[in-house]
This record gives C-alpha cells, sequence and structure tokens, in this order.
C-alpha cells in the first residue's frame, strides 16, 4: 500500500503558521471524520478573519462545511448564529445534524409550523422567518453574530426570491453573512453586490466535483452512454454524442405515434409498427438493480406521481430487501412512529407505506407527514430503502445523496406553465449522484420518451454557464413594512441597493456604451453620403414604407388563413378522424362532438390517441383541416369513463 510522502520542513512550517493564525479552524476540522478541500479551507479561513464569505460550489462538494464553522465561530465567541434554508424539510434535518453535534440546549429550529428552543444560541429557520424577524424587530437581532444563507442562488425564484435579497438588505452591519450556493458562472457579480451592501466579503468560487458524474439515457429497457467515451481515461476530453443512442433513439422514434419524436411517423396517416411504450417504473427499477446502480433517486415532478410509483411497486411484488434489512427498518420504523396514535394509522396510509418501506423503496414530497419524511431519509442514507420516488425539493440540499439520479420528465410545471428544466435545474437535480467517500462515480439517466432529444440533454448535461438573476420585485408588503419601520426616503434608497438594481445599473452602462458607438457609426454614415443626403433620406423612407406593407399583407395573410381553418372546422362531423399537427395533442383524433357555434368559432370535441378529451379551437391548427376518415360512433358517449375514451 502506497504511503502519502512526508511534507518538506518548508512546507510543515508554512502548515504549522497557518494553524497558528487559525486556530478555531484548526480546532474545528480536528473534528472532523475527514480532510477538508482547499476551497472549503479558503472560505472557513476567511470567515475567521473577519469576512463574509460567498462559497459556490457544485452540489455534493461539501460546501455546508463553511456554514457549519460560521456555527462553531458563534459558539466559541458567545455569539448567536441563524442558519437559514429555502425549504422546511432542509431546516429539519441541519437542525438534526447540529443537534447531534451540539445538543439540544444549543440549538433551536424556528419554521412556518415548528417552534424548538427559538432563543437558543443556534437557531435553523427558513428565510421567510428571518425576514419576518427583520420586521418585527426581533430582540435576537442585536445578538447575532452570523447569518448562514444555504442554497443562496435560490434569490433567483420567480415566487420567493426577493426573501433571500430582503434579509441581506436588513441585516446590521456587524452580521457576517456565509452564502452557499451551487456554482452559477457570475459569481463574481453576486460577490460585487455583496461587497457594495455588506462590506468586505470573499469569494470563494470551485468547479470540481469529487465524484465523477456520468450521463445515461434509457431507451426501452436499453441503458446507453449519453456521452461516446465519457467513461474512458480523461473524462475532461471535448465530449460528443454517441452515435450508438442517436440511431437507437431515430429507429424508436419511428414507433412512436405520429408527430412525436424526432423524424416520427407518416403525416396525416396511422404510425407504422406498434405504438411505443415507454417501460413501466418497476423495470426501471430492476434494469438499475441488474446494473448495480442503486440506490437511486427517481425525480418525478408531482406528489400524485410519486405515490402512484410506490403503489405500482408494491402491486408488482418487488423487493429489493432482504430478511435482516427488514428487521431494521421494522426496529427504526417502530421507533420513529411510536408517537403517532393507534387510530390514526390506517387514515395516515402507515400500514401501505411501511410495507413498501420494507420492500426497499419509498416516495419523498412536501405531502408526507414529516415524521415519515424523516424515516425515509434515516432510512435512505442508511442503504435500506434503495429507491426514493421524489419532487424535486429533494435536491435542495437534503442529504440524501445517491449512486444514481433518474429524470423520467425533462419538464415540469412551475406554478403557471409546464416549462422545460434550465441546465442549472438539470445539475441541481443530477448533482445527487455520487455519494463522497462511498461511490468512485455518480450515474445520471434521463428516460427516453418520443419528443426527446439525446442533443438537447446533451446540452443540459454539458452547459456550464448559470448566471444569477434577480427576481427583487418590491410589492406592497415589502413596500408598507419598509415605510413603517424606516421611513419611505430610506426604504428608497434601500430598494435602490437591490441586486436587481445593481444588475440594472450595469445593463444601463452597456447601454449607454452602445448609443455612443451607434452615434460614431451614424457620424460616419453622414460624412460617407456628404452631399447625396436627401436621396439617402428618400431611400430610408422608402424602405419604411415596404416594411410597414409587407407587415399589412402579413395580418391579412394570417386572417385569411384563420377564416380558411375555421370554414375547415365548421365541416367536421361526429366520427370524422383528423390529425392535429402540432403541440400537446399532436396526433390522430377523432370528432365527438363538432361544436358548432351560430356566434363564435367552431370548437370540436375529440379524443386523441393517448385517450385525452376536450375541445380544439382554431389555435390548434396552422392550416385548414381535413377528416382523413370516419368511424362508427355509439349514440351515447360518457367521456369522463376512461374506458370509453
Amino acid at each position: 500500500m502506497a504511503t502519502s510522502p512526508s511534507p518538506s520542513p518548508a512546507e510543515a512550517y508554512a502548515a504549522s503558521r497557518r494553524r497558528a493564525k487559525h486556530p478555531q479552524l484548526t480546532r474545528f476540522s480536528a473534528e472532523s471524520a475527514f480532510e477538508f478541500d482547499d476551497f472549503q479551507i479558503r472560505g472557513c479561513e476567511a470567515l475567521e478573519e473577519g469576512h463574509g464569505v460567498l462559497v459556490c460550489a457544485p452540489t455534493g462538494a461539501g460546501k455546508t462545511v463553511v456554514g457549519e464553522f460560521a456555527v462553531h465561530l458563534a459558539l466559541a465567541e458567545g455569539r448567536k448564529c441563524f442558519y437559514t434554508t429555502p425549504i422546511k424539510a432542509l431546516s429539519n434535518q441541519k437542525y438534526a445534524d447540529l443537534v447531534e453535534r451540539y445538543g439540544n440546549d444549543a440549538v433551536g429550529l424556528l419554521t412556518g409550523d415548528t417552534s424548538i428552543n427559538g432563543n437558543a444560541q443556534v437557531v435553523v429557520m427558513t428565510t421567510e422567518v428571518l425576514r419576518n424577524m427583520l420586521y418585527a424587530g426581533s430582540s435576537a437581532i442585536p445578538e447575532l453574530g452570523y447569518v448562514v444563507m444555504d442554497e443562496v442562488h435560490y434569490l433567483a425564484d420567480r415566487f420567493r426570491g426577493a426573501v433571500w435579497e430582503e434579509v441581506i438588505l436588513h441585516l446590521p452591519g456587524h452580521v457576517r453573512v456565509v452564502g452557499l450556493s451551487a456554482t452559477v458562472s457570475n459569481a463574481e457579480e453576486f460577490g460585487e453586490w455583496l461587497v457594495e451592501v455588506r462590506g468586505d466579503t470573499t469569494v470563494v468560487v470551485d468547479e470540481h466535483r469529487p465524484v465523477p458524474l456520468w450521463q445515461h439515457m434509457l431507451v426501452g429497457n436499453q441503458l446507453l452512454d449519453l456521452f461516446a467515451g465519457q467513461n474512458e481515461a480523461d473524462p475532461g476530453e471535448q465530449l460528443r454524442i454517441n452515435p450508438t443512442l442517436l440511431r437507437k433513439t431515430d429507429d424508436m422514434g419511428r414507433f412512436a405515434p405520429n408527430f412525436r419524436g424526432p423524424r416520427g411517423g407518416r403525416r396525416g396517416g396511422p404510425p407504422r409498427g406498434p405504438r411505443f411504450r415507454p417501460p413501466s417504473r418497476v423495470d426501471v427499477v430492476e434494469r438499475l438493480d441488474h446494473a448495480g446502480l442503486l440506490p437511486a433517486i427517481v425525480f418525478i415532478f408531482s406528489r400524485a406521481g410519486c405515490d402512484a410509483a410506490v403503489a405500482q411497486c408494491v402491486r408488482s411484488g418487488l423487493r429489493l430487501n432482504g430478511p435482516d434489512q427488514v428487521e431494521e427498518i421494522r426496529r427504526i420504523v417502530d421507533e420513529r412512529t411510536a408517537e403517532l396514535p393507534e387510530g390514526d394509522l390506517g387514515v395516515l396510509g402507515y400500514w401501505e407505506w411501511r410495507e413498501a418501506l420494507e420492500r426497499g423503496f419509498a416516495g419523498h414530497h412536501a405531502g408526507l407527514l414529516p415524521a415519515f419524511k424523516e424515516t425515509v431519509e434515516e432510512l435512505f442514507v442508511r442503504g435500506l430503502v434503495k429507491v426514493v420516488f421524489a419532487t424535486e425539493t429533494l435536491a435542495l440540499g437534503i442529504n440524501m445523496p445517491a449512486r444514481t439520479v433518474v429524470l423520467e420528465r425533462l419538464v415540469k410545471y412551475n406554478g403557471e406553465a409546464h416549462v422545460d428544466l434550465t441546465p442549472g435545474e438539470y445539475t441541481q437535480l443530477t448533482g445527487r449522484a455520487g455519494r463522497r467517500g462511498i461511490d468512485i462515480e455518480g450515474h445520471a439517466v434521463v428516460a427516453w420518451q418520443p419528443g426527446v432529444d439525446p442533443k438537447a440533454v446533451a446540452g443540459l448535461a454539458s452547459t456550464r454557464t448559470y448566471p444569477l438573476r434577480s427576481s427583487f420585485r418590491p410589492g406592497y408588503n415589502m413596500a408598507v413594512n419598509l415605510v413603517a419601520q424606516v421611513g419611505a426616503d430610506a426604504a428608497r434608497d434601500l430598494l435602490e441597493q437591490s441586486f436587481a438594481q445593481f444588475q440594472a445599473d450595469r445593463s444601463v452602462v452597456g447601454t449607454a456604451r452602445r448609443i455612443e458607438r451607434n452615434k460614431e457609426a451614424l457620424k460616419g454614415y453622414t460624412a460617407a453620403i456628404s452631399g447625396d443626403f436627401e436621396q439617402m433620406l428618400e431611400y430610408v423612407e422608402l424602405r419604411a414604407q415596404i416594411s410597414a406593407r409587407e407587415k399589412i399583407l402579413s395580418r391579412q395573410n394570417t386572417s385569411s388563413r384563420r377564416a380558411e381553418t375555421a370554414q375547415s372546422l365548421e365541416k367536421l362531423r361526429k366520427g370524422d378522424v383528423i390529425p392535429v399537427p402540432a403541440g400537446r395533442r399532436a396526433g390522430l383524433a377523432v370528432v365527438v362532438d363538432p361544436g358548432l357555434d351560430p356566434i363564435r368559432e367552431p370548437r370540436p370535441v375529440v379524443v386523441t390517441e393517448d385517450r385525452w378529451s376536450g375541445p380544439l379551437s382554431v389555435a390548434d391548427f396552422p392550416a385548414p383541416v381535413e377528416a382523413l376518415g370516419r368511424i362508427k360512433l355509439p349514440k351515447h358517449l360518457e367521456l369522463r369513463s376512461p374506458k370509453t375514451r
């Protein structure tokens, strides 16, 4: 067994000087079970030297070490430390971790529905709780020495992100802020803003993933590498998409329904060959188990979907645990749920939940009872639960790393509409793969289905640019609180210090520079045309007239095409089979009600190939539609019945 070389006298002397300069870090690191990485050391040293710190590092790299060092410093100095997180589940887990390390008396928890030892020296809380304390003028604020803001990149969230900026702006100047963020490409810009509003702040950026991540796609029951040669000796080489994967998805796309997937079946006719059916969740789990890729987290972007996946696995008879593991699970479950009333267990779905745990799989989402959710987390960390079907909240820093992460879809609901995942969200989700100190590599798997292009997946997986954009939008509640607390003038000054204003000011500078360049260009044009200035003006006016005429004709063509499409819809009759060329309902559909209206455009009610039923409009057809054929329908249709559809 090879041994590491002994340090030279110069290196030993430098290490001794560093330990003497940072005594608290020396004590803190001595209590750790692992050796700190360079970025962790730099962040902790800056904090002990009295600076604020922004740490940007990949998911799973260990940036929380710097936040925990802030807790250590607060306890050593006799000051308070608030540890803020974006979600209750993360607050609960961090509270449990700190209690295990420092004891119940030193640590408290404040979330929307839980209050434990709120006057403790270290309090874990959601960011909204701290914002409310600042507005209310809490008596704990003057004693505050450190605030850790975990997942601080959450300030880009369109619904809640403003809360992070409010906290950063309202905290007193003596409080040192520790921001922990996933890797963002404009960390320096964010750090400059922190320096502007908080004073001296050190930015520590590390882009190295301690556990390499390999990307795959599951096509049918076949697991294929996303990139060719990604498992070779040099994973940092220029990656190219696996040609075998491209051929496979192209072939599979031919069997998908019409208008689905790249280069799908014939347009306007029935699909050639059998209809594509994705592998069931049970098949996916068994495929991962066979490949040695468990434990795994399967991200499903809905609570109902997570519960349905667990139910499917139970019904299938799938078992991932042996008798000894089942006994251990029963013991832990009994301990964790001992306080639940016997009469409530049936209502809570306890027995079904317990059976799934014993078999080795579980769901994890915000709708679970806290006792259930914490039990799942503990069993997964212990390796007793092999598969967790989870919503994206699990990606927000909860300590549940797995060997493999599976994404069923690359689309999620953002509260208003179904939108594609961004590269940053994809990286955050797949970053759960690879357990430091356990796995030598992690695996990310995207399940292929018609319409999923491997090139798009490769784009998500290879993008390393995630700019942080402020979502700060002053609302009525914020304005009233600010004016009541500091007055109108001070409130305006405070809003002008926001990260949103900081970025806007920078963009204004860029716009002003472009205006100056354009003015210089215009001067050059003026000099070039010299005496032909009148002729130049005539030419510009003629171009403007042509452009205006083209727009009018375009509007007329659109209006004419819409009228033709509406006329074609009026001709449809019950039983007509029509092609829907694009959109979520693309494919073949049968008309069950022509939906004629004497006043408005027709809205035929249809049933599509995937058993969806509902009205279509002119907007669903870019061109007039013609019936491909006709089928006989029963007189009375009950469209609410899945069997009928």
